[in-house]
């Protein structure tokens, strides 16, 4: 489908790639890991054709469409609705539809001698034949099926595009790329923006995509939800591991334990080979023997040990404990300019306990946060325990750090009795190290800064931390850092975050706020969900018994008439949906043909020699891209047959 050859790209003295080779096939759901700056997001940018290369690099067949979504809007969108931006993901369908009208109607006023005739009846066959597969009357409850999925309210829909603020509007983005349905889908931390709602809809469409995915993510748990293979970028290569991250956790240790042993034994190779030479190297009887093995050394090609994950631990700053009663709200509410966040909000902690703040994006978790930080008001009764000290960190506190100071300034300066090497520790599982520790605020990205701005807040000593997204900018292993050490802290902790492996590594109570309201669930986030699917699949089970039980004018009926009405509806069913299932399973048997024939040509595609034969090459791509839209149209009819 799509394939990098011998891939190098260099930046001064740093190489980024050294030649990367690798292939994207019919279903891989990949997995892209590596430290940051290891080159994730350039290669998906590379792969898109967003940044160029040497022609010849990067190949894919005509037919082949990739759709990119980077991990910050760089574009500007046209001044629309919601809805039609989201509907111009089907530009080209509802372009081709229209015509195809305009054309209808043409025809219907021409006669049979027209000259214009066969013209119009070719470009009608050619538009026919471009919507195959396309039902533009699924367009509409499509593309609102994917934006209530991600969060959008139906009032949303005729908003306008720049309304919304930066983290909506990436939403939409991705709803945009979800929609066009690409062959290929490249998502750089698609995740960032998505409450757990969404996200847990996201993984649901994207297990379902019938399309390839090269994905970044700092989400454990979406990686093992979503993918099937993992490429991992380390020290300008590209190792491909079959399996989801967890499995790639596990065969990486092995290939560790293999290279760590190839290493050791080159590496004694090369002191018994350089005593040797450093020996007899004045020596003319073994002059020959010396030189032969000073040309083996320079021949040698040296084992690089791949990059190594944080083993930094990190300890919080001693403080103060607390009173056991940390704080107490009741009845808060909160409005902006007339329109109320929530109301009526009462929970207690106390020392010891952390809470992770759940609910859909606007339901107002960073601004419960900001109230118990203090920087906001609110109405309502909320009262701070004895000796309670605060420590806050906020999604856009970067801006308020000092400019001129240096990284290494700015956290030490905040530091209390912490040492120069302690905070140089720090800073490198913060991703900071070396000369980088010594550049001014001024000239870091935004997610530098954050990450600064979460360092100087972890270093001030603190009982009850107040954390909102603190992971937004950290890769996996510096959340692994983190997390270890929020486990072991003996303060009071509330985190927003909608990263589940983060937060379940040391939550013990979960705040929903949902609808306005709040309900404190006992256990982590993982408890939480599975307490909530129950708590839904018990109102469904109870609606049909509701109505059972109204039946009748709520006079419950007896087995035996129970029985033969239940075989009455079953008989008119039976006749009502014989035809339907005669078309579902019509269906099946051609889909089920179609997808062996897809198969035999994904596998014939794998082979490499089949791009050196450009005629075969084209008649199978052909081939290819037309049992693509008999299977959709197969699909279509199956589901028109199973919703019926």
């Amino acid at each position: 489908m799509l394939s990098i050859n011998d891939l190098s790209l260099q930046y001064g003295a740093k190489h980024l790639f050294r030649n990367v080779s690798v292939q994207v096939h019919p279903g891989d759901r990949v997995g892209l890991v590596g430290v940051n700056g290891a080159g994730k997001s350039t290669l998906l940018r590379i792969m898109c054709g967003e940044q160029e290369t040497d022609p010849g690099i990067v190949n894919r067949a005509s037919w082949f469409s990739v759709a990119y979504l980077p991990q910050e809007m760089g574009l500007e969108l046209a001044d629309r609705t919601l809805y039609a931006e989201a509907e111009s993901a089907f530009a080209d369908v509802l372009a081709a539809q229209e015509e195809l009208e305009e054309i209808g109607a043409r025809l219907a006023g021409l006669d049979e001698a027209d000259p214009e005739l066969p013209a119009l009846l070719e470009r009608q066959g050619e538009l026919q034949h471009m919507l195959d597969g396309h039902d533009v009357f699924r367009i509409r409850p499509e593309i609102e099926r994917v934006l209530f999925g991600l969060g959008f309210s139906r009032a949303d829909l005729e908003r306008r595009v720049a309304d919304f603020s930066g983290g909506w509007i990436m939403r939409l983005l991705l709803a945009r790329l979800l929609l066009q349905k690409p062959s290929l889908l490249l998502l750089d931390e698609p995740t960032n923006h998505l409450d757990l709602d969404s996200l847990t809809w996201l993984e649901e469409f994207l297990q379902q995509y019938s399309g390839a995915m090269v994905i970044i993510s700092h989400d454990r748990v979406f990686l093992d939800r979503v993918t099937n293979v993992t490429w991992e970028l380390s020290l300008g290569r590209l190792t491909v591991y079959k399996g989801n991250y967890s499995r790639y956790l596990e065969e990486k240790e092995q290939r560790l334990q293999l290279e760590r042993a190839a290493y050791e034994n080159q590496q004694a190779l090369i002191r018994q080979t350089e005593r040797f030479i450093t020996r007899f190297r004045s020596k003319s009887t073994k002059a020959r023997q010396v030189q032969s093995r000073v040309k083996m050394l320079e021949k040698m090609e040296r084992i690089e040990l791949s990059e190594s994950e944080q083993t930094i631990r990190f300890t919080f700053p001693p403080a103060a404990p607390s009173g056991r009663d940390v704080l107490q709200l009741d009845g808060v509410r909160k409005e902006y300019s007339g329109k109320e966040v929530f109301s009526g909000l009462s929970f207690s902690l106390q020392r010891g306990d952390k809470l992770a703040v759940v609910g859909v994006n606007g339901a107002g978790k960073s601004t419960l946060l900001r109230i118990l930080a203090g920087q906001e008001e609110a109405e309502g009764r909320i009262r701070i325990g004895h000796n309670v000290i605060r420590s806050y960190f906020g999604q856009h506190q970067a801006r308020e750090l000092p400019g001129e100071l240096t990284v290494f300034d700015t956290v030490y300066n905040a530091a209390a009795d912490m040492t120069m090497t302690r905070v140089r520790s720090l800073l490198g599982a913060f991703l900071f190290s070396g000369d980088e520790v010594e550049k001014k605020v001024a000239v870091l990205s935004g997610g530098e800064k954050s990450r600064v701005a979460l360092a100087r807040m972890l270093v001030q000593p603190a009982n009850l931390m107040l954390l909102d997204e603190p992971t937004n900018h950290l890769d996996i292993s510096s959340q692994e850092v983190l997390q270890e050490a929020l486990a072991q802290y003996g303060g009071t902790i509330i985190v927003v975050s909608h990263n589940r492996s983060f937060a379940n590594g040391f939550v013990n109570r979960v705040l929903e706020i949902r609808n306005g309201r709040a309900t404190l669930y006992e256990g982590n986030v993982d408890d939480y969900l599975a307490r909530r699917r129950q708590e839904e699949a018990d109102q469904a089970a109870d609606a049909p018994a509701g109505e059972k039980r109204n039946a009748g004018g709520g006079q419950a009926m007896d087995r035996k008439t129970l029985r033969r009405e239940r075989a009455r509806l079953r008989q008119q069913l039976g006749v009502r949906l014989g035809p339907w299932k005669k078309k579902s399973s019509d269906a099946e048997r051609k889909i089920e043909e179609l997808e062996e024939r897809k198969a035999e040509l994904e596998r014939l595609m794998a082979d490499p020699e089949l791009y050196n034969d450009q005629q075969r090459w084209s008649e199978t791509s052909r081939e290819y891209g037309r049992l693509e839209r008999h299977l959709e149209r197969a699909y279509a009819v199956w589901e028109d047959a199973q919703e019926k």
